[in-house]
């Protein structure tokens, strides 16, 4: 579970990153890593303007020069990734995955995407519905035991994945340390059913309650209660796996502490220090929106958070959705449509993922923000383009990075929001 997140890319949404832009305390700057750098594709049709290449994406263009500035100024450590159709357009990696070890990052490193790892949990609900294993309409009680009538019965998996629930449950523990995958497990089945209805289920959102990621457990245990696995073996074999997605997991503690290809998030102290938050689990956040929190004490993510995954793999993720490697197209279109009408005409909420119009194109993606932690894909299916923008430093610019990736693929104008870094 982590502070308030956003993908797609909308303007409003940028605001609320919280913890992810400690733009007025600048550390000393990160090692400027030159990484390889994918060459430019020219157009493959010579006249198709949904084929043409921007030149601000392209090597050396307006995006790239932006975030090697951001890097030498230690505002970035991690990846950028631009694709076109399934071609890399470009690929720059800042920064140390691992400083103790000297790991620098590079396309192959898997970065913690918070919550944006949640859309994996929708489509394994949707490949479900593809089976005729569920509806959208079916209530929790359908499929799950020991909840309470009203949730039971008035809350439907539909509810579940747009944070229309109407629920809320006790504030999470955030100074507990998990140890097993056991261990969180039974907690998320408990969690769950301390859960109580507070509101009208499909009434509205609930994602600013203290408990607004109950629903999303719930739908991860109905993926368990329909195909006998974890919920973090089914997204390895029938997501990741089916994407080609070979860098990605929900990694656990240990892995995170002794695998090479994983970045540790390096959170910002009040002396203006960064410490490596899974070396450090007594240390936590000191950012207000993520007091006192460290990625590494929940030992594994669960449904609302904390998966792992490369650049590359989330490009490969968006080329699965588009050639339905991963859901049949009909259930890709339903799982990339609106749902809800947003905060203003051109922006949507979809199934635990925003979507927006920008410029004319259709966007949805989705980013996610913690200690140390800034993640963010975009995907652009009119035009085939896929941004992608990891992040393992809290001094990291993600709004204006954001906004700078838009403007290179759609030519959108840059219109910082207020109180956006610079």
């Amino acid at each position: 579970m982590d502070s308030d997140s956003v993908g797609g890319i909308d303007r409003r949404r940028l605001v609320t990153w919280g913890g992810l832009a400690a733009a007025s305390v600048v550390a000393a700057s990160a090692p400027l890593v030159g990484a390889r750098t994918a060459h430019a594709h020219s157009d493959p049709t010579g006249s198709s303007e949904r084929d043409r290449i921007p030149p601000d994406t392209r090597p050396g263009g307006a995006y790239d020069r932006y975030v090697a500035q951001l890097a030498a100024e230690g505002k970035f450590s991690g990846v950028v990734l631009l694709s076109h159709r399934g071609r890399t357009v470009l690929s720059r990696s800042y920064g140390m995955a691992d400083k103790e070890k000297g790991i620098r990052n590079h396309e192959g490193i898997a970065f913690n995407l918070s919550s944006a790892s949640q859309p994996f949990l929708s489509v394994a609900i949707l490949q479900l519905l593809q089976q005729g294993r569920l509806t959208l309409s079916d209530p929790v009680g359908k499929h799950l035991t020991g909840f309470a009538t009203d949730i039971a019965e008035q809350v439907t998996i539909h509810h579940l994945l747009t944070s229309t629930t109407g629920l809320d449950a006790p504030m999470p523990d955030w100074q507990r340390i998990f140890h097993s995958r056991e261990e969180v497990h039974e907690h998320y089945q408990r969690w769950t059913r301390q859960a109580t209805l507070v509101g009208v289920p499909g009434a509205g959102s609930n994602g600013h309650r203290p408990g607004a990621g109950v629903g999303l457990a719930m739908a991860a245990q109905i993926v368990e209660a329909l195909s006998g696995m974890t919920f973090w073996d089914y997204v390895h074999e029938h997501v990741f796996r089916r994407c080609g997605m070979k860098g990605s997991a929900f990694y656990t503690r240990q892995q995170w502490l002794t695998d090479e290809h994983i970045a540790h998030p390096y959170m910002l102290q009040t002396d203006g220090s960064l410490v490596d938050a899974v070396r450090n689990l007594d240390k936590g956040s000191v950012d207000s929106n993520t007091q006192g929190r460290n990625p590494g004490r929940g030992f594994i993510g669960y449904a609302s958070g904390d998966g792992f995954a490369t650049a590359p793999d989330l490009v490969r993720f968006a080329e699965a959705l588009r050639n339905g490697t991963v859901l049949d197209r009909p259930y890709a279109d339903l799982f990339t449509g609106a749902k809800l009408p947003g905060g203003d005409p051109t922006s949507f909420h979809g199934y635990t993922m925003p979507l927006s119009i920008t410029n004319g194109q259709w966007v949805f993606g989705r980013g996610g923000g913690g200690p140390g932690i800034g993640a963010n894909w975009s995907i652009y299916p009119d035009t085939g383009w896929v941004g992608v923008a990891l992040s393992n430093d809290d001094n990291v610019q993600i709004q204006d990075l954001l906004l700078q990736q838009e403007a290179a693929i759609t030519g959108a104008p840059v219109n910082p929001p207020p109180g956006g870094g610079g």
